[in-house]
């Protein structure tokens, strides 16, 4: 497909954050259908899959934040003049074919289109059965947006495919596909890993940490604890353990003061072994559940006796998405921070704010846990690859 000009993209951004505005009352009435369809097995997907006028809200500032950012194609990266004069410069360009395969998320539809269509990119989208009436509603609004202003509707294609189907697809094109971006838990993420022959970018799990460091601001620690994990049980950048220094002051009433302030909000507490005397806890029976991520009203909270340690037992068992300290010491914070293997590490703040919204990015296509090409949240100017040009007048070597 021949490039389209950054004014054209932009046309259709802006024409389909109008439609969604226009189309709020459908969309939220087709959503409802497909809740109204859903088992409820799964608390963290329920939560993922609805759409209300919050969502709406948050797609039509997608849209409108995505129109008025730069071209992330055709940026200069390098430039070089060769010695016999040959003038050799690096751009910026599209992928070319981007499928995006996700889970129970609507709003995917809107905003990881909307970044891989503003980055010159065709987009496949292929969402989960249990959203399907609610994406094919807001893939008809895309359509309609290209058609008014004259760009052909391939540029936006739905994948309506079953388990079967979507496997022979990634074994076996049917069209050219540059690059797959999976999108969800770690069931699809390994079916994707499993069977695609084209360029993967994984947004792996979870299963993030706090470490509350014997420097701590006990009240920022409760704080900052409370709101990574109950804000959003649904996220990915929802912390699932916490590991408490025993060298902490007041160690004992810290801890007591947690639990009491997470089993208020309703969240399970498991503690390992050093802390089964406190009330109102289960003690955990198997190591391996510091592997697991939770999306879910659940937590693991551990004793830990260095900041050596805590940096040991985060790397092994994270997800290497997002890690927490809290502590007054800048130093501590600072060799915690340049030694634990994660996307995204943080001092004294929430884990929740590991989001290409919330970092200044205009949002995101999904938050890698690779390390190539991109690591963290992947924005608009991340869904680029690059191209050499080299201008001559005869030069030969």
């Amino acid at each position: 497909m021949n490039p389209l000009s950054i004014e054209k993209r932009n046309l259709v951004l802006r024409t389909m954050a109008k439609l969604v505005e226009q189309e709020r009352s459908q969309i939220i009435l087709t959503n409802q259908e497909d809740l109204a369809d859903y088992d409820g097995s799964d608390l963290a997907m329920e939560e993922r899959l609805k759409v209300d006028d919050k969502k709406v809200d948050e797609m039509i500032l997608s849209l409108n934040q995505l129109a008025s950012q730069e071209d992330p194609v055709g940026v200069e990266r390098f430039h070089f003049t060769h010695d016999n004069g040959i003038k050799v410069i690096n751009k910026t360009a599209a992928f070319g074919t981007i499928l995006i395969i996700y889970e129970s998320r609507p709003d995917v539809t809107i905003e990881a289109g909307g970044i891989a269509f503003k980055s010159g990119n065709k987009i496949l989208l292929k969402g989960g059965k249990e959203s399907l009436k609610s994406n094919l509603k807001i893939v008809s609004l895309w359509h309609q947006a290209l058609e008014e202003n004259k760009v052909s509707k391939d540029w936006v294609e739905y994948l309506n495919y079953n388990r079967a189907e979507t496997q022979a697809f990634l074994e076996k094109p049917t069209q050219k596909v540059d690059l797959i971006v999976p999108r969800g838990g770690e069931k699809l993420i390994e079916f994707v890993k499993a069977h695609a022959t084209c360029p993967v970018i994984v947004s792996g799990r979870g299963n993030n940490f706090v470490y509350v460091h014997k420097d701590a601001d006990t009240d920022l620690a409760l704080k900052v604890i409370l709101n990574a994990k109950t804000a959003k049980i649904s996220a990915c950048n929802a912390v699932d353990k916490v590991l408490i220094d025993s060298k902490l002051p007041n160690f004992e009433g810290f801890t007591a003061i947690l639990i009491e302030t997470l089993k208020e909000s309703n969240v399970e507490v498991i503690v390992d072994k050093s802390l089964e005397n406190f009330e109102d806890t289960e003690t955990l029976q198997n190591e391996d559940i510091w592997y697991e991520e939770f999306l879910d009203y659940k937590i693991v909270i551990g004793t830990i006796d260095s900041e050596e340690n805590a940096i040991d037992k985060i790397n092994k068992y994270c997800g290497g998405h997002s890690a927490v300290i809290i502590t007054r010491d800048d130093k501590a914070a600072k060799e915690f921070m340049d030694a634990v293997d994660a996307a995204a590490v943080y001092q004294n703040a929430s884990s929740r704010f590991t989001d290409g919204g919330q970092f200044g990015l205009g949002g995101e296509l999904a938050i890698s846990t690779d390390k190539l090409h991109q690591r963290g949240p992947i924005g608009l100017q991340h869904l680029v690859t690059n191209k050499w040009y080299v201008y001559g007048e005869g030069q030969i070597r």
